[in-house]
């Protein structure tokens, strides 16, 4: 396993492991026998960074989510984990009510929603701080001071450590952090959206915004990545839900780009000339290269877990990557 630190503050800063594990539907789609192998598994592997979300994974029963910290929460107690592992989670999309969602019904980022939700986390999870916790998706009904603020109180009392955002529009990142600056408070520091080696279309109706989707990373967030370079990117969903490989997961439109087809081909080609599979050039693309993402992948096995876990020693050569790097 390979590592880097996430945050600048000395106080909250976290050495992670470059791969970091989804626990979306542990304890709920995947049942606790296997979803604690994998876990296991990944952290035997050198694995530190696990992520989850306080509505994980209430489409699977209709309720309001929580299944994925309560089963982190057991895994951590029986196998005696302290702070060596980092779980992340996130807040503002649990729905308030069974049977609703967060399209109508979402906890939203009021100070008052991002504390209580937060120390119902803690609870779940049985640790005294959250190492990061993600804004999940925006709130526009409240004042971003209000969010920003709400936050930084959590940061100064000790129960969180990083801040970070998820599923946002650069501008309202950019504006958070400013007012986080202004203040001098703790802001954002990593970000978390999706990207893979193909390209999303970021410009087709979302259910989030109107305007298009919002958590896929297109040119405004890369330009503003490469202009903040102290930020983290974790990259959601880089498999593609296993659209590489199996032919029962159709490519979505989202990816009916014109580079789409060439793109593909020349993943399998310098699948083939490294001996790896497809979905762990996608990974050591994302891994390395000019602006390199920490990639968050789920498991449901303990294929697909070694299958991960082998990328981060994939070693792309430099031809390979301008290969990739240049197919449009």
């Amino acid at each position: 396993m390979r590592y880097r630190t996430i945050g600048s503050d000395p106080a909250t800063r976290r050495e992670v492991s470059v791969l970091s594990l989804g626990a979306m539907l542990f304890g709920s789609a995947t049942d606790e026998a296997i979803s604690y192998a994998i876990l296991d598994r990944y952290v035997e592997a050198g694995g530190t960074f696990i992520d989850t979300s306080d509505n994980y994974a209430f489409w699977v029963d209709g309720g309001q989510g929580g299944q994925s910290e309560e089963l982190l929460g057991r895994w951590r107690r029986s196998r005696g984990v302290g702070a060596e592992i980092v779980i992340a989670t996130k807040l503002g999309a649990r729905p308030l009510a069974p049977g609703t969602s967060y399209l109508d019904n979402a906890e939203g980022l009021s100070a008052k929603v991002i504390r209580e939700p937060a120390e119902r986390s803690r609870d779940r999870l049985g640790v005294e701080r959250l190492d990061l916790l993600y804004a999940h998706i925006e709130d526009r009904t409240v004042p971003l001071q209000e969010t920003v603020e709400g936050f930084a109180e959590l940061v100064a009392e000790g129960t969180v450590g990083l801040l970070g955002a998820s599923n946002h529009r650069a501008w309202r990142v950019e504006r958070a952090r400013a007012l986080a600056a202004a203040a001098g408070l703790p802001g954002y520091e990593v970000l978390q959206y999706h990207r893979s080696y193909l390209p999303n279309r970021t410009d087709l109706v979302s259910e989030l915004d109107p305007d298009g989707e919002p958590g896929g990373v297109g040119g405004d967030l890369l330009s503003y990545l490469r202009a903040e370079p102290e930020l983290t990117l974790v990259a959601y969903s880089p498999l593609l839900k296993g659209a590489f490989t199996r032919a029962d997961k159709p490519l979505s439109s989202a990816y009916d780009l014109p580079s789409a087809p060439r793109r593909l081909e020349a993943l399998r080609e310098v699948a083939g000339q490294s001996g790896a599979t497809v979905n762990q050039v996608v990974l050591a693309w994302l891994l390395g290269g000019e602006l390199p993402s920490i990639p968050l992948v789920g498991a449901s096995s303990m294929a697909q877990l070694e299958e991960s876990l082998a990328a981060v020693d994939l070693e792309l050569t430099a031809e390979q990557r301008h290969r990739l790097d240049t197919t449009w």
